[in-house]
């Protein structure tokens, strides 16, 4: 179906930062996939891991214990502070369970709280419920009715999120680093006070990290940075550095709520999906991935901002680590389609911000040469 505005451009191969088409011309990937190739393309490591376990086990029903699933449970609680975890398939059905629990929790509480307070510019998936979340009109369109119980605030307004806290809100759900929505970066401060508020008023914070998870932004989880820890988490894209898997993550006495039957699913967290996360967590430790974020990231970022004194139509740059965006005063379509001819893949974030995910280790002569091709792009688009 027609659910997707394709480049002409077929993709047949992958290695590290780079990809090849049916015609045989090399790009540099800084799309990853939308966030989810980590480690780029076909990392030895990855590769192997995901061979020898398709030779083992590709799948059994989550009616049974798995091992592979049980090992990277207990490596992402460790890494994040919380307890349990559901795994699925997606964002949008890691997002789709915390709202399920968050309401769950207050259910068995005895508690009419329902609604659920998110951003406005966010995005939160593709299913009713996640695209009711959103706080983008563009994505609801055509599917009413959607489902009810959801408030959209300014990011960064406190004061505004505060008057719309009451005694029916459930939770507080939140991108600390909105990708699809413009790249908007939630402060320290303002992520301080929404934890703060949350405690007060005994609302649950849940944080989406489906894009800025596994490292994206220069630790494990943009919540680091702010020295604050959610009630649930969601991840997905990056976890499994290509193999589609998502979690779920919650304290212990929120994650009761869920018992037998009232959430699944047939493919979350099967052998060969969690070994490739774990495998994933494993190479970001060993090869020292986070401080390789933050080198080139730093390195990107100062390279755009020099572009921003070179070329009028560079209003600023946003983002964080490897999630970072040029801000526009012209829409990016025309710069994204110059890009691709002359080998660099890019994406935007809305009409006039353009988006740059490479892997997450991505080398110095990489970034220094997607740098010149942009310059480049940006010289021909002002002409």
């Amino acid at each position: 179906m027609n659910t997707y505005g394709r480049h002409p451009l077929t993709l047949l191969r992958g290695k590290g930062s780079r990809v090849w088409d049916d015609q045989n011309h090399e790009y540099l990937d800084f799309v990853s996939g939308i966030a989810v190739n980590t480690l780029g393309h076909a990392h030895p490591r990855l590769i192997h891991a995901i061979a020898e376990q398709a030779a083992t086990m590709l799948h059994c029903s989550n009616l049974y214990h798995i091992p592979e699933q049980i090992e990277l449970a207990k490596n992402l609680c460790q890494l994040s502070g919380l307890d349990r975890v559901f795994f699925c398939n997606s964002g949008a059905e890691a997002n789709e369970a915390a709202m399920k629990l968050a309401r769950k929790f207050f259910y068995d509480a005895g508690s009419k709280r329902r609604t659920i307070i998110t951003a406005t510019q966010s995005f939160h998936g593709r299913t009713m419920q996640t695209i009711a979340a959103t706080g983008q009109d563009k994505v609801k369109t055509g599917f009413d009715p959607l489902p009810v119980g959801f408030k959209h605030v300014p990011l960064n307004d406190l004061k505004t999120l505060t008057e719309s806290v009451d005694s029916h809100t459930a939770a507080i759900l939140l991108e600390p680093l909105q990708g699809e929505g413009g790249v908007n970066l939630a402060s320290v401060e303002y992520l301080q006070g929404v934890r703060s508020l949350c405690n007060q008023h005994g609302v649950l914070l849940i944080l989406d990290e489906v894009q800025t998870g596994i490292g994206r932004t220069g630790t494990m989880f943009a919540f680091e940075q702010a020295n604050i820890q959610p009630d649930i988490l969601t991840l997905a894209k990056g976890l499994g550095g290509g193999v589609p898997i998502g979690a779920m993550l919650a304290k212990e006495d929120i994650a009761t709520s869920f018992s037998a039957g009232t959430h699944g699913t047939t493919f979350g967290g099967n052998p060969l999906s969690c070994v490739a996360a774990s495998t994933v967590l494993s190479v970001i430790e060993q090869e020292n991935i986070l401080a390789n974020v933050l080198a080139r990231g730093q390195q990107l970022r100062e390279g755009l901002q020099g572009l921003k004194q070179c070329f009028d139509c560079i209003e600023g740059v946003r983002g964080q680590g490897l999630l970072l965006g040029l801000a526009c005063n012209i829409e990016v379509a025309s710069l994204i389609e110059c890009c691709r001819q002359h080998g660099l893949l890019v994406l935007p974030a809305g009409p006039k911000v353009l988006r740059l995910l490479p892997p997450l280790n991505i080398s110095k002569e990489d970034i220094s040469e997607a740098l010149l091709l942009l310059e480049q792009c940006l010289n021909e688009v002002k002409e």
